[in-house]
């Protein structure tokens, strides 16, 4: 489905929608085209309009794109993710891909579901005649602007997952908070691994040598590269600490088996000397010297003060 906000040179924005208002601005005016659930023939219709490139094209049709921006002579073709948390639980992260084309006076944008940044963008500026006027390059800064911020309450979420696991690790840790752990670890990868190249797209648009973006633009987006350099560098701590947290898992694993093999070593080491008595005792002899009866009190009176030997022997050496 298309649809166009068109700002003339005076007067409010103009909101359209369907395939007639698709073409290039006329003179001074400025439109910004979103396409959301592209299909081969509205992506053939961008083509033969404004002359996109069939590569760039092809891209927009298949949203599994690295994070980029190419240039194509008179128009940038860029491609940003983001990822948020609808029902604010890391597990159902959703991750969704911007692809955009930007060329003079138009900004074109296309997407496979909703991104919710893009609508409240789209809202702001049908009700804003002024944020469109500063150019269609400034709009495209404050949609990326806007993707990039809501990944700081993703990252909001992903410090609380890591401190429950934590809480859980250091307390009673056992194999659930494993799977926590692992699973948290893959979001954190997938999230890194998208949003790492990202600032080389945004750095590239903060250049002052494009004539698509201008030099008061490429100021604003010098921002948006220090938003994305704080996000980054926050996933490399959560994963270190997640790391941390691993490794105190299993150290808190190798305790508890070594609690387990010294409770066993006791128990061994107090019934070995009561196997030796009651194994030598237990031989038939057919003269008994002492008599049966001191025997019988001499072998009762070992096997009680036997074990009691040991532990304190363990006890004297603080082996338990």
């Amino acid at each position: 489905m298309f649809r166009v906000i068109h700002q003339r040179a005076e007067g409010a924005p103009e909101l359209h929608e369907g395939l007639e208002h698709v073409s290039p601005p006329e003179g001074e005016a400025l439109k910004w085209i979103d396409l959301r659930a592209p299909t081969d023939e509205n992506l053939q219709l961008l083509g033969s309009r404004f002359g996109f490139h069939p590569l760039a094209l092809e891209d927009c049709a298949h949203a599994d794109q690295r994070p980029k921006v190419e240039e194509y002579g008179a128009y940038l073709f860029i491609v940003i993710q983001g990822f948020e948390c609808p029902n604010a639980d890391v597990e159902e992260l959703r991750w969704h891909e911007l692809h955009a084309f930007l060329g003079k006076g138009y900004l074109v944008t296309v997407h496979d579901n909703d991104i919710p940044g893009l609508d409240q963008v789209w809202k702001r500026v049908a009700g804003d005649p002024t944020l469109m006027r500063r150019g269609v390059d400034f709009v495209y800064y404050t949609l990326t602007d806007r993707i990039v911020d809501d990944n700081f309450p993703v990252l909001d979420r992903v410090s609380d997952l890591l401190e429950s696991i934590e809480d859980v690790v250091l307390e009673n840790p056992d194999k659930s908070v494993l799977g926590k752990i692992f699973a948290l670890k893959s979001k954190i990868v997938l999230m890194r691994k998208v949003l790492s190249p990202q600032r080389d797209v945004i750095a590239l648009l903060s250049r002052r040598d494009d004539e698509r973006v201008s030099p008061k633009t490429a100021v604003y987006f010098r921002d948006v590269y220090d938003h994305l350099a704080r996000i980054v560098e926050s996933l490399e701590g959560s994963r270190d600490l997640l790391g941390n947290a691993l490794d105190a898992y299993m150290s808190a694993q190798g305790q508890r088996t070594n609690e387990v093999m010294k409770a066993l070593a006791i128990f061994s080491a107090v019934f070995l000397p009561l196997t030796f008595i009651t194994g030598f005792f237990g031989q038939n002899f057919e003269h008994m010297p002492f008599g049966s009866d001191a025997l019988m009190y001499t072998m009762v009176a070992l096997c009680v003060l036997s074990p009691v030997g040991v532990l304190a022997l363990f006890r004297w050496k603080r082996w338990y």
